[in-house]
C-alpha cells in the first residue's frame, strides 16, 4: 500500500510559467507541500482546478480557475478526469491517500478511494495554516 498525498491548487501563483510545486506561492500551499514532504509519501501530487492531476514537477503557465465557481456538473466532470489520471499512477482500492484539500476538491474522488484521511478536515484556513506551521516547525 502506497501513501499518496494530494494537495489543492490555490490562487496565488508566480506571473510565469513555473513547475507546478514553485507556481503556488500562498503560504497555505507552502505549509501543505512541506507538510506532505514530512509524511514520507511515495507520490505527491496537486489537483488543479484547470490541469487536474498535476505531478510537482509539471511544468505549468499561471491562470486563474478555482472549482469554488463550478457547478457540481462542472466538479463531476473535473474529478472524473482527475480519477482516471490518478488510476494511472495508484492504486484507488489499496493505496492510501492524504486529502490536504478542500471539500470541493475532495467530494467526488473520495467515493472512489477506499483508503483516505482528511487530517485537517472541518478547519477553517487560519486553524490549518496554525496546525501546519505546529507540524512543520516541531
Amino acid at each position: 500500500m502506497a501513501k499518496i498525498v494530494l494537495i489543492s491548487c490555490v490562487s496565488k501563483k508566480v506571473s510565469h510559467p513555473a513547475k507546478a510545486k514553485d507556481l503556488y506561492i500562498s503560504p497555505l500551499f507552502k505549509y501543505n507541500l512541506h507538510y506532505a514532504y514530512l509524511l514520507k509519501p511515495e507520490k505527491i501530487f496537486i489537483l488543479s482546478a484547470k490541469h487536474g492531476l498535476l505531478s510537482l514537477d509539471k511544468k505549468v503557465t499561471p491562470y486563474n480557475t478555482t472549482l469554488n465557481l463550478m457547478s457540481a456538473v462542472q466538479i463531476k466532470k473535473w474529478a472524473k478526469n482527475v480519477l482516471i489520471t490518478l488510476s494511472k499512477f495508484t492504486d484507488l482500492k489499496k493505496d492510501e491517500f492524504i486529502f490536504l484539500a478542500g471539500e470541493n476538491y475532495r467530494r467526488y474522488l473520495i467515493p472512489h478511494i477506499k483508503h483516505y484521511s482528511i487530517p485537517m478536515k472541518g478547519l477553517r484556513i487560519g486553524q490549518q495554516l496554525s496546525f501546519l506551521k505546529k507540524i512543520v516547525n516541531e
